[in-house]
């Protein structure tokens, strides 16, 4: 799609300049084809003139015909340098004067007026027509002896223009098309389908892993799939350290609690410690449960989940942070007097201290 786009862009503008160029170089080669066809002639025009200012010589009769029969000549006067009409169309304003002939006859543009004033040739564009208006002195040895006043048609050199447009316009189609259909199978092959394969192999990473499974390639794909391979080992690294600083952490951990309980607690009884997401972070008891995938055993775990008294407690002790909450049920058949309390400090990490105390046994003096 986007090269059919760029393509059809190009080929916008490859059209206007070629037009313009077209244009330019097939409407100067009108204009000089009229003033050469005048200055071969002129010799003969300029003899005439010289002779006699007020009858048209047959020689010069001959060359205004000629030009007249042109099918580029639309419109053709011949003046003298008093300005009085030779030849023209209408044999009835032969004889005029300049000004008795602009009078009847409406002259398109000033090229007369100017090419005698500038005593060379002058073109001009007929406005709303497809005419150039070119008006050649005839001169002898610096003096006008008259004017030619040709208007041609563009018309000729619009159908040549049209014709090198529409060879333009095949061309273009047909250079999209070669270039287009092996860039396409190019693409395609080596950009898109390599591409939508790495695509596919980084949405298959596993997070166990972090692996991406693409065959090697010696291009700028293959580099960048090395890059995020290179990455991917990268973070690959920096879990594993996490995990083991999250594991050294623990045990560091558990072993201060232990430190700890040890000291306050009673040996018969017993004591969990839990962190945020309700996961045991130590017992000073034995635990039978299996922990999970990741090494982690829930409170749930620890304890049956028919105690509803153990989890009622534990979520007011969590609504109530730093504060000491108790009650009384039955743990590993045995009736206990339960204490918890979560531990909360801002920026510091959050644990819970649950406490099973055995009927009539001694308490802990921390809880006291």
């Amino acid at each position: 799609m986007w090269f059919t786009m760029i393509g059809i862009y190009v080929m916008v503008l490859g059209g206007i300049f070629y037009y313009n160029l077209f244009k330019w170089t097939f409407d100067e080669r009108l204009k000089q084809e009229a003033i050469d066809m005048v200055r071969l002639y002129a010799p003969t025009m300029i003899t005439g003139l010289a002779r006699s200012q007020s009858a048209l010589s047959m020689d010069e009769h001959d060359v205004v015909v000629r030009f007249a029969k042109d099918d580029r000549v639309a419109s053709l006067l011949y003046l003298n340098k008093y300005g009085e009409v030779r030849w023209f169309r209408d044999p009835s304003k032969i004889t005029y004067t300049f000004e008795q002939f602009v009078k009847e006859v409406s002259l398109p543009t000033d090229a007369i007026e100017q090419a005698s004033l500038a005593k060379s040739p002058v073109v001009r564009a007929v406005p709303g027509m497809p005419l150039y208006d070119i008006a050649i002195p005839l001169a002898l040895r610096g003096e006008v002896m008259g004017i030619l006043d040709l208007q041609i048609s563009r018309e000729g050199v619009v159908k040549v223009i049209n014709k090198a447009m529409s060879k333009y316009a095949v061309g273009a189609v047909g250079v999209l098309f070669l270039l287009g259909i092996p860039l396409y199978f190019f693409l395609h092959h080596f950009v898109l389908n390599p591409l939508l394969s790495l695509r596919d192999a980084i949405e298959v990473i596993s997070f166990k892993n972090l692996e991406l499974k693409y065959p090697p390639r010696h291009d700028e794909i293959g580099e960048l799939a090395n890059v995020i391979n290179i990455f991917l080992s990268k973070v690959k690294a920096e879990v594993a350290n996490t995990m083991v600083k999250e594991k050294q952490r623990g045990v560091a951990e558990a072993r201060w609690w232990q430190s700890i309980l040890s000291a306050v607690v009673a040996k018969n009884h017993k004591a969990i410690v839990v962190d945020e997401d309700n996961s045991v972070l130590f017992t000073n008891f034995p635990v039978t449960a299996t922990a999970a995938v990741d090494g982690k055993m829930h409170l749930l775990d620890v304890i049956d989940s028919q105690q509803q008294d153990v989890l009622r407690l534990v979520g007011v002790a969590l609504d109530r942070p730093n504060q000491l909450v108790e009650a009384d049920t039955m743990f590993r058949a045995e009736p206990c007097h339960v204490r918890a309390v979560h531990l909360e400090e801002e920026g510091e990490l959050r644990r819970t201290l649950i406490l099973f105390e055995p009927k009539g046994g001694a308490g802990m003096r921390a809880f006291s």
